[in-house]
């Protein structure tokens, strides 16, 4: 009888918050939709290892449309688990998550899985973040199993085992000059969106078991007194000098972080969250993550809120203010636990219908819409199985209209730079109706390609419907608009199939800083109902 009291309460509640709040949000245009994309232990892609090339690209292509037509319009891909690469790399092995064995290659060569996300994506007008782990090194400790290409056979000094595992030392300057390197290449040869660091840090403690860093601290301490505020330090020290390396390259790609849940407790720090007992970021990883947000490091964070609400260590209901409170001027995305589902079976609060349905309305009462501005899904393998009907509240309900991903507030620092970075307006708009054979009307509505270049360089156009003879509605609300594409062209038979009057037409440029140029020409028409 409890258990039944408790979800007639909880879906009380959802049902008020939804009436209450997000009436308003449904129809906000900048929202980040975004899902993880694991590839360690082939979590989400591959499904297994030694697939063929061929079969590989049609699970990618399959989870990207799945993606899309549920309205994610980022996906962040794991294209370096641990020193090993999804990408053509000379310095680093290909993964074993592939084919099975480091080193090996794609049976199909000049496959490259990394260009071929971010080719997919952009193709589906999605955002591709490159996902790298910086310091993990080998899921074993097990030298044999490395490739030869692997960095230890050229650097043995560099490395640590921990936990049966092989770890970067983050306490060689050498080390922080090869993750750069690994970083530099990257950002310069791919067409990425976005580089992001999860929460591995210095890694997860093990009981009654050091990190055997303390001779590197001994031998170089730097001035610090204290083993822990030098282990920040080394991580401080990289996590600067990859914001630099990242912001100079191509200053419209973002640099984010998507930490821990947890940065510190307030009975350690006056500034922490009122949680206990569980790790820290500050105090167990080392990651200070609000010197990084203090220092104008990061465009976004996206704090991995994995513990329902109402958890006894550490509610949801808690650090979602705190976090909101404590972002700074980097965009807030949530990192919300859809393999929680399946993970959590033994909880009540996971197993009653729908958790993050509950935590999605959280993030989008009247207190928190505008600094929460999106969310991310780990990981896309559970969050596609639609457990609990997660998808269709998504798709009929949070999701019903497109939405664009934020900007940076660190690149669009005033609005005299918002103006000199817009793109140019597209031009010529034109709609073209035509008749098939046996087939209804098609309405095709066609402009000129902006040509621009770098961060002004359109990454898709915008088409809004209006109702009215030259009428110009509002192009700040997501519900106007009626097709995002790559193409300087869009169908939009039919949007136009069940209307009845005149309607006109814009189209606008959303470049790589994520800055919309203004609407130009419009075209009006009188579409007969079908």
């Amino acid at each position: 009888m409890k258990r039944f009291v408790i979800l007639l309460l909880l879906i009380a509640h959802v049902l008020l918050t939804w009436g209450q709040t997000d009436e308003t949000y449904k129809n906000a245009k900048r929202q980040f939709r975004g899902a993880w994309i694991a590839t360690v232990a082939n979590i989400d892609w591959p499904s297994h290892k030694g697939m063929p090339a061929d079969s590989q690209m049609m699970e990618m292509r399959f989870m990207l449309d799945s993606l899309r037509s549920i309205g994610i319009n980022a996906v962040l891909f794991q294209a370096r688990p641990c020193a090993d690469a999804l990408f053509r790399s000379d310095k680093e092995p290909w993964s074993a998550y592939l084919n099975g064995t480091q080193g090996t290659p794609p049976d199909s060569l000049p496959y490259d899985p990394l260009d071929s996300l971010i080719s997919m994506a952009h193709e589906r007008c999605m955002e591709a973040h490159v996902w790298l782990n910086p310091y993990r090194a080998a899921m074993s400790d097990k030298i044999n199993t490395l490739d030869s290409m692997h960095p230890y056979f050229r650097h043995p000094d560099w490395f640590l085992t921990y936990g049966g595992r092989l770890y970067f030392n983050p306490g060689i300057d050498s080390v922080r000059d090869y993750l750069l390197d690994i970083v530099s290449d990257i950002v310069t040869r791919y067409d990425l969106d976005a580089l992001v660091f999860d929460d591995y840090f210095y890694p997860y403690p093990i009981p009654k078991t050091a990190f055997p860093d303390y001779k590197t601290y001994k031998d170089n301490p730097r001035g610090f007194s204290t083993l822990s505020d030098w282990r920040r330090d080394n991580v401080n020290k990289t996590m600067a000098a990859v914001s630099q390396t990242v912001h100079q390259l191509k200053p419209w790609v973002h640099f984010g972080i998507s930490p821990f849940g947890v940065w510190r407790h307030q009975d350690s720090d006056p500034r922490g969250s009122q949680t206990k007992k569980a790790l820290t970021n500050y105090d167990d990883l080392y990651a200070d993550v609000m010197n990084w947000i203090d220092n104008d490091l990061l465009d976004y964070v996206s704090p991995q809120l994995y513990w329902e609400k109402g958890h006894s260590l550490a509610s949801y209901d808690i650090l979602l203010p705190w976090w909101s409170q404590n972002k700074g001027k980097a965009n807030l995305y949530i990192s919300l636990y859809a393999s929680g589902f399946s993970q959590n079976k033994r909880s009540l609060a996971w197993q009653t219908p729908n958790e993050i349905e509950r935590q999605l309305a959280s993030n989008r009462t009247d207190t928190l819409r505008n600094d929460v501005k999106g969310e991310i899904f780990y990981s896309s393998k559970y969050f596609l199985r639609n457990e609990q009907g997660l998808l269709d509240s998504l798709t009929n309900h949070y999701y019903a209209n497109l939405a664009l991903p934020p900007y940076s507030h660190l690149t669009i620092s005033d609005k005299r730079m918002e103006a000199a970075l817009r793109t140019p307006q597209p031009h010529n708009v034109s709609l073209h109706l035509t008749k098939r054979d046996q087939q209804p009307d098609s309405v095709i509505i066609t402009w000129d390609a902006v040509t621009e270049q770098d961060g002004k360089a359109p990454l898709y156009y915008i088409v809004y419907a209006f109702e009215g003879h030259k009428y110009v509605g509002d192009t700040s609300m997501a519900q106007n608009i009626i097709a995002v594409t790559r193409q300087p062209f869009a169908d939009i038979t039919q949007f136009c199939s069940d209307k009845d009057g005149h309607y006109t037409f814009v189209v606008t440029t959303f470049n790589r800083y994520r800055i919309e140029s203004l609407p130009a020409s419009c075209v009006s028409k009188r579409l007969p109902k079908n």
